[in-house]
């Protein structure tokens, strides 16, 4: 079923991983109006030419650019009526050592930046008095998160609540804004993190994935599917929704 042809979408972070898996969910799904954005300007260009897609340079960490950003794509594709907010920092910290500039940067990249795209497309949309749907990335840590990742954590969990206040905000406005609460993801992003940071060997995801309840870690295409999903007219006045998508359940015990 194509979902998407008349959708015009941005996606930040949508040059690998989650951000990859979605752009290509929705191409496959008719969407032929396509921006995707990301810092490294040599795969963004391989992956755009891969999807007959746009691709926009752009740094999380750098607001007023993004914003700009937005704008650009906007321009370029006629609209924006869905956005994507898939990149993010996973840089380690925990409430013992993170640094002030740790801690800038990833409010900065995790929340800043993704609040003031998501103004700005929602701004637009009302100014050109179209609908539109919002997607943030978010993740398991919303809830809490490992000690080692502490402003990351603080970082998603404001994003989450940016997601349902905005929900609120923009309803009548017909713009939905919803979030998917991510959990232990298998993408290069984590492949390259679990490296640097965690001294994993080329065996780290077998030994991972054998621990899982469902014997694997989540998979980027099954959440791109949700992601799709919300994006699209069938998702109704589906809003202000968070979803937790992962095998663990918040909030249980062992037994």
């Amino acid at each position: 079923m194509m979902e998407h042809g008349t959708t015009h979408a941005l996606i930040l972070g949508g040059t690998q991983g989650l951000g990859l898996a979605i752009a290509r969910k929705l191409k496959a799904e008719g969407c032929t109006k396509l921006v995707i954005t990301g810092r490294d300007s040599k795969k963004g260009s391989a992956v755009a030419a891969e999807l007959d897609a746009s691709f926009m340079a752009t740094d999380l960490g750098d607001t007023v650019a993004t914003v700009a950003t937005v704008d650009h794509a906007a321009d370029q594709l006629g609209r924006i009526d869905a956005l994507v907010v898939a990149g993010a920092l996973t840089d380690r910290g925990s409430v013992l050592d993170t640094t002030p500039d740790l801690w800038d940067r990833m409010m900065i990249a995790n929340a800043r930046t993704p609040f003031f795209a998501l103004q700005r497309v929602a701004q637009r949309a009302i100014s050109e008095g179209h609908s539109a749907s919002v997607v943030n990335i978010l993740s398991m840590v919303v809830h809490c998160g490992q000690s080692f990742l502490a402003p990351y954590s603080a970082s998603k969990a404001t994003l989450a609540n940016v997601t349902r206040n905005a929900a609120q905000a923009l309803r009548t406005h017909q713009i939905r804004v919803n979030g998917i609460n991510c959990g232990w993801m298998d993408t290069p992003g984590e492949d390259a993190t679990q490296r640097r940071h965690h001294g994993a060997d080329d065996d780290w995801l077998v030994r991972a994935e054998a621990a899982q309840p469902f014997g694997m870690l989540v998979k980027p295409a099954h959440v791109a599917g949700l992601a799709s999903y919300m994006l699209s007219k069938s998702s109704g006045v589906m809003t202000g929704a968070l979803v937790d998508f992962d095998q663990n359940i918040a909030g249980a015990y062992p037994e």
